[in-house]
Protein backbone atom coordinates (compact mmCIF):
# COMPACT_ATOMS: atom_id res chain seq x y z
CA UNK A 1 0.00 0.00 0.00
CA UNK A 2 1.07 3.48 -0.65
CA UNK A 3 2.25 6.30 1.90
CA UNK A 4 -0.50 8.61 2.80
CA UNK A 5 -0.84 12.08 1.75
CA UNK A 6 -4.23 12.58 0.91
CA UNK A 7 -6.75 13.47 3.73
CA UNK A 8 -10.07 13.81 3.61
CA UNK A 9 -11.76 14.83 6.76
CA UNK A 10 -15.52 15.44 7.62
CA UNK A 11 -17.43 17.01 10.40
CA UNK A 12 -15.78 20.01 11.49
CA UNK A 13 -16.97 20.16 15.10
CA UNK A 14 -14.95 20.38 18.48
CA UNK A 15 -12.75 16.86 17.50
CA UNK A 16 -12.49 17.48 13.89
CA UNK A 17 -11.66 20.76 14.38
CA UNK A 18 -8.70 20.23 16.83
CA UNK A 19 -7.36 17.63 13.87
CA UNK A 20 -8.20 19.76 11.07
CA UNK A 21 -5.79 22.52 12.64
CA UNK A 22 -3.07 19.33 12.91
CA UNK A 23 -3.46 18.56 9.36
CA UNK A 24 -3.35 22.44 8.63
CA UNK A 25 0.51 23.18 9.48
CA UNK A 26 1.44 19.74 8.27
CA UNK A 27 2.81 19.02 4.76
CA UNK A 28 -0.26 16.86 4.11
CA UNK A 29 -2.89 17.51 1.77
CA UNK A 30 -6.46 18.26 3.93
CA UNK A 31 -9.92 18.99 2.39
CA UNK A 32 -12.70 19.03 4.80
CA UNK A 33 -16.08 17.61 3.00
CA UNK A 34 -18.65 19.86 3.67
CA UNK A 35 -22.76 20.00 2.39
CA UNK A 36 -23.54 23.60 0.63
CA UNK A 37 -25.14 25.43 3.36
CA UNK A 38 -22.02 24.79 5.78
CA UNK A 39 -19.40 25.46 2.75
CA UNK A 40 -21.45 28.84 2.09
CA UNK A 41 -21.45 29.14 6.42
CA UNK A 42 -17.50 28.60 6.73
CA UNK A 43 -16.46 30.74 4.05
CA UNK A 44 -18.25 34.10 4.79
CA UNK A 45 -17.53 33.25 9.01
CA UNK A 46 -14.23 31.18 8.48
CA UNK A 47 -13.39 28.81 12.50
CA UNK A 48 -11.77 29.98 15.11
CA UNK A 49 -9.90 27.19 16.87
CA UNK A 50 -7.55 28.33 20.02
CA UNK A 51 -7.99 31.86 19.16
CA UNK A 52 -6.76 31.66 15.47
CA UNK A 53 -8.75 31.97 12.53
CA UNK A 54 -8.71 28.61 9.63
CA UNK A 55 -9.41 29.51 6.13
CA UNK A 56 -9.85 25.66 5.52
CA UNK A 57 -9.92 23.72 1.60
CA UNK A 58 -13.32 22.86 1.68
CA UNK A 59 -15.02 20.09 -1.22
CA UNK A 60 -18.55 19.49 -1.59
CA UNK A 61 -20.40 15.77 -1.93
CA UNK A 62 -20.15 15.93 -5.66
CA UNK A 63 -16.41 16.64 -5.84
CA UNK A 64 -14.69 13.86 -8.59
CA UNK A 65 -11.68 15.15 -8.55
CA UNK A 66 -10.07 14.11 -5.04
CA UNK A 67 -9.03 10.60 -4.27
CA UNK A 68 -8.65 9.94 -0.25
CA UNK A 69 -5.77 7.93 1.16
CA UNK A 70 -7.46 8.40 4.98
CA UNK A 71 -11.17 9.19 5.41
CA UNK A 72 -11.67 10.67 8.75
CA UNK A 73 -15.19 10.87 10.06
CA UNK A 74 -15.78 13.14 13.32
CA UNK A 75 -19.82 14.04 12.80
CA UNK A 76 -22.67 13.92 15.22
CA UNK A 77 -24.03 10.43 15.34
CA UNK A 78 -27.37 11.93 13.66
CA UNK A 79 -24.75 13.13 10.75
CA UNK A 80 -23.33 9.55 10.28
CA UNK A 81 -25.80 8.32 7.67
CA UNK A 82 -25.52 11.60 5.34
CA UNK A 83 -21.08 11.21 5.93
CA UNK A 84 -20.90 7.47 5.11
CA UNK A 85 -23.24 8.60 1.99
CA UNK A 86 -21.22 11.87 1.03
CA UNK A 87 -17.71 10.43 1.40
CA UNK A 88 -18.34 8.17 -2.05
CA UNK A 89 -16.76 9.96 -4.79
CA UNK A 90 -13.47 10.28 -2.58
CA UNK A 91 -13.35 6.30 -1.50
CA UNK A 92 -10.74 4.75 -4.10
CA UNK A 93 -9.40 1.15 -4.14
CA UNK A 94 -6.83 1.96 -1.19
CA UNK A 95 -8.44 4.22 0.78
CA UNK A 96 -8.47 3.55 4.63
CA UNK A 97 -11.10 4.79 6.87
CA UNK A 98 -11.64 6.13 10.55
CA UNK A 99 -14.05 7.23 12.68
CA UNK A 100 -13.74 9.53 15.62
CA UNK A 101 -17.33 8.83 17.10
CA UNK A 102 -18.34 7.36 20.26
CA UNK A 103 -20.48 4.28 20.74
CA UNK A 104 -19.80 0.79 19.31
CA UNK A 105 -21.74 1.34 16.46
CA UNK A 106 -20.01 3.49 13.69
CA UNK A 107 -17.43 0.94 12.37
CA UNK A 108 -20.08 -1.39 11.25
CA UNK A 109 -22.12 0.89 9.58
CA UNK A 110 -19.20 2.01 7.11
CA UNK A 111 -18.19 -1.28 6.54
CA UNK A 112 -21.59 -2.50 5.41
CA UNK A 113 -21.16 0.63 3.08
CA UNK A 114 -17.13 0.15 2.05
CA UNK A 115 -16.37 -3.35 3.08
CA UNK A 116 -12.94 -3.59 4.72
CA UNK A 117 -11.97 -0.05 4.63
CA UNK A 118 -12.08 0.72 8.08
CA UNK A 119 -9.78 0.70 10.92
CA UNK A 120 -11.18 0.67 14.52
CA UNK A 121 -10.61 3.75 16.33
CA UNK A 122 -11.80 6.10 19.68
CA UNK A 123 -10.52 8.93 21.37
CA UNK A 124 -9.50 9.45 25.07
CA UNK A 125 -8.43 12.52 27.28
CA UNK A 126 -9.73 14.93 25.29
CA UNK A 127 -11.13 18.22 26.71
CA UNK A 128 -12.60 20.31 24.36
CA UNK A 129 -14.81 23.20 24.75
CA UNK A 130 -17.42 24.63 22.16
CA UNK A 131 -19.18 28.18 21.50
CA UNK A 132 -20.69 29.11 18.85
CA UNK A 133 -18.26 29.01 16.00
CA UNK A 134 -15.13 29.08 18.87
CA UNK A 135 -13.38 25.67 19.32
CA UNK A 136 -10.72 25.56 22.19
CA UNK A 137 -8.79 22.27 23.22
CA UNK A 138 -5.95 21.61 26.15
CA UNK A 139 -3.91 19.64 23.85
CA UNK A 140 -4.06 16.63 25.81
CA UNK A 141 -5.32 14.14 22.85
CA UNK A 142 -4.78 11.12 22.03
CA UNK A 143 -5.78 8.61 19.26
CA UNK A 144 -6.30 4.86 19.77
CA UNK A 145 -6.67 2.14 16.74
CA UNK A 146 -5.94 -1.03 15.53
CA UNK A 147 -7.40 -3.56 13.32
CA UNK A 148 -9.76 -6.39 14.06
CA UNK A 149 -6.92 -8.68 12.74
CA UNK A 150 -4.33 -7.48 15.40
CA UNK A 151 -1.31 -5.79 14.53
CA UNK A 152 -0.20 -7.15 11.51
CA UNK A 153 -2.27 -5.09 9.45
CA UNK A 154 -0.15 -3.41 7.22
CA UNK A 155 -2.11 0.07 7.36
CA UNK A 156 -1.74 0.79 10.79
CA UNK A 157 1.59 1.43 10.17
CA UNK A 158 1.09 4.19 7.49
CA UNK A 159 -1.79 5.32 9.58
CA UNK A 160 0.81 5.65 12.47
CA UNK A 161 3.19 7.59 9.84
CA UNK A 162 0.27 10.26 10.15
CA UNK A 163 0.00 10.90 13.31
CA UNK A 164 3.70 11.15 13.82
CA UNK A 165 3.48 13.73 10.80
CA UNK A 166 1.11 15.90 12.37
CA UNK A 167 2.38 15.04 15.95
CA UNK A 168 -0.76 14.14 17.71
CA UNK A 169 -0.61 11.24 20.97
CA UNK A 170 -1.67 7.85 19.44
CA UNK A 171 -1.15 4.55 20.42
CA UNK A 172 -2.10 1.44 18.50
CA UNK A 173 -4.09 -1.49 20.14
CA UNK A 174 -4.03 -5.28 19.59
CA UNK A 175 -7.57 -6.07 20.86
CA UNK A 176 -8.95 -2.95 19.81
CA UNK A 177 -12.45 -3.98 19.81
CA UNK A 178 -12.36 -4.53 23.63
CA UNK A 179 -10.70 -1.57 24.01
CA UNK A 180 -13.76 0.07 22.07
CA UNK A 181 -15.94 -1.51 24.65
CA UNK A 182 -14.03 0.13 27.59
CA UNK A 183 -14.59 3.26 26.42
CA UNK A 184 -18.16 3.08 25.26
CA UNK A 185 -19.15 2.00 29.32
CA UNK A 186 -17.11 5.03 30.23
CA UNK A 187 -18.98 7.10 28.04
CA UNK A 188 -22.16 5.44 29.09
CA UNK A 189 -21.11 6.01 32.78
CA UNK A 190 -19.24 9.57 32.37
CA UNK A 191 -21.59 11.16 29.41
CA UNK A 192 -24.71 10.59 30.34
CA UNK A 193 -24.37 11.32 34.12
CA UNK A 194 -22.97 14.54 33.47
CA UNK A 195 -26.04 15.19 31.42
CA UNK A 196 -28.61 14.90 33.80
CA UNK A 197 -26.25 16.07 37.10
CA UNK A 198 -24.20 19.29 35.22
CA UNK A 199 -21.34 17.62 37.29
CA UNK A 200 -17.33 18.12 35.97
CA UNK A 201 -15.19 15.17 35.70
CA UNK A 202 -14.02 15.84 39.18
CA UNK A 203 -17.22 16.60 40.49
CA UNK A 204 -18.26 12.98 39.69
CA UNK A 205 -15.32 11.27 40.40
CA UNK A 206 -15.76 12.79 44.27
CA UNK A 207 -19.41 11.84 45.04
CA UNK A 208 -20.14 8.72 46.37
CA UNK A 209 -23.75 8.15 44.65
CA UNK A 210 -22.71 8.87 40.90
CA UNK A 211 -19.86 6.10 41.61
CA UNK A 212 -22.49 3.94 42.61
CA UNK A 213 -24.38 4.51 39.57
CA UNK A 214 -21.66 3.95 37.96
CA UNK A 215 -20.96 0.61 39.15
CA UNK A 216 -23.98 -0.40 38.41
CA UNK A 217 -24.22 0.93 35.04
CA UNK A 218 -20.87 -0.80 34.21
CA UNK A 219 -22.53 -3.96 35.63
CA UNK A 220 -25.62 -3.98 32.87
CA UNK A 221 -22.91 -3.00 30.17
CA UNK A 222 -20.69 -6.29 31.18
CA UNK A 223 -23.30 -8.81 30.87
CA UNK A 224 -24.42 -7.21 27.18
CA UNK A 225 -20.65 -7.42 26.53
CA UNK A 226 -20.50 -11.28 27.29
CA UNK A 227 -22.95 -11.60 24.95
CA UNK A 228 -21.84 -9.47 22.17
CA UNK A 229 -18.18 -11.70 22.98
CA UNK A 230 -16.73 -9.11 24.88
CA UNK A 231 -15.82 -11.37 27.89
CA UNK A 232 -13.23 -11.04 31.34
CA UNK A 233 -12.77 -7.11 31.16
CA UNK A 234 -13.47 -5.34 35.00
CA UNK A 235 -15.29 -2.50 33.09
CA UNK A 236 -15.56 -0.85 36.56
CA UNK A 237 -11.95 -0.57 36.80
CA UNK A 238 -11.85 0.74 33.49
CA UNK A 239 -13.97 3.35 33.84
CA UNK A 240 -12.56 4.89 36.84
CA UNK A 241 -8.73 4.43 34.68
CA UNK A 242 -10.19 6.68 31.94
CA UNK A 243 -11.86 9.39 34.70
CA UNK A 244 -8.91 9.57 36.44
CA UNK A 245 -7.15 10.80 32.99
CA UNK A 246 -9.55 13.88 32.67
CA UNK A 247 -8.99 17.19 34.11
CA UNK A 248 -11.22 17.47 37.09
CA UNK A 249 -12.94 20.70 35.74
CA UNK A 250 -13.37 19.54 32.25
CA UNK A 251 -17.37 18.78 31.03
CA UNK A 252 -18.39 15.85 28.54
CA UNK A 253 -19.34 16.35 25.29
CA UNK A 254 -22.98 15.58 26.00
CA UNK A 255 -22.85 17.86 29.08
CA UNK A 256 -21.54 20.32 26.25
CA UNK A 257 -24.51 19.40 23.90
CA UNK A 258 -26.99 20.10 26.63
CA UNK A 259 -26.00 22.95 27.95
CA UNK A 260 -25.89 24.71 24.13
CA UNK A 261 -29.44 23.13 23.14
CA UNK A 262 -28.18 20.83 21.04
CA UNK A 263 -29.38 17.33 21.12
CA UNK A 264 -27.62 14.68 22.92
CA UNK A 265 -26.35 11.27 21.68
CA UNK A 266 -28.34 9.04 23.59
CA UNK A 267 -28.37 6.57 20.90
CA UNK A 268 -25.05 5.94 21.09
CA UNK A 269 -25.06 4.36 24.94
CA UNK A 270 -27.90 3.87 26.93
CA UNK A 271 -30.04 3.73 23.79
CA UNK A 272 -27.24 1.06 22.32
CA UNK A 273 -27.38 -1.01 25.71
CA UNK A 274 -30.85 -1.04 25.88
CA UNK A 275 -31.33 -2.24 22.44
CA UNK A 276 -28.63 -4.92 22.92
CA UNK A 277 -30.57 -6.17 26.24
CA UNK A 278 -33.79 -5.93 24.13
CA UNK A 279 -31.68 -8.61 22.02
CA UNK A 280 -30.03 -10.75 24.53
CA UNK A 281 -33.24 -10.98 27.08
CA UNK A 282 -31.24 -9.12 29.39
CA UNK A 283 -32.80 -5.84 31.35
CA UNK A 284 -30.79 -2.81 32.00
CA UNK A 285 -32.48 -0.22 34.33
CA UNK A 286 -29.89 2.18 34.20
CA UNK A 287 -28.87 2.77 30.88
CA UNK A 288 -32.71 2.42 30.18
CA UNK A 289 -33.81 5.28 32.76
CA UNK A 290 -30.94 7.47 32.13
CA UNK A 291 -31.24 7.57 28.72
CA UNK A 292 -35.12 8.42 28.79
CA UNK A 293 -33.97 11.01 31.20
CA UNK A 294 -31.78 12.86 28.93
CA UNK A 295 -33.93 12.35 25.98
CA UNK A 296 -36.75 14.26 28.33
CA UNK A 297 -34.16 17.13 28.95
Amino acid sequence: MKEINKILLCGLGAIGGYYATKFYHSDLTLKILVDKYRYEKYIKTPRIINNKEYNFDYVLPDNNDFKADLIIISTKSDGLDDAIKNIEHFVGDETIILSFLNGITSEKKIIEKYGNKVLYSYLLGHTFFRKDNNINHDGHAKIHFGSDTGLSDKRINLVANVFRKIDVEYETDENIIASLWKKFCFNCCANQLSAITRMTFGEMKSSGKCLNIMKNICGEVSLIAEKEGIANIDFYQSTMDSLNLMIPDGKTSMLQDIESGKKAETDLFGGTIAALGQKHGIDTPYNKIISELIESI
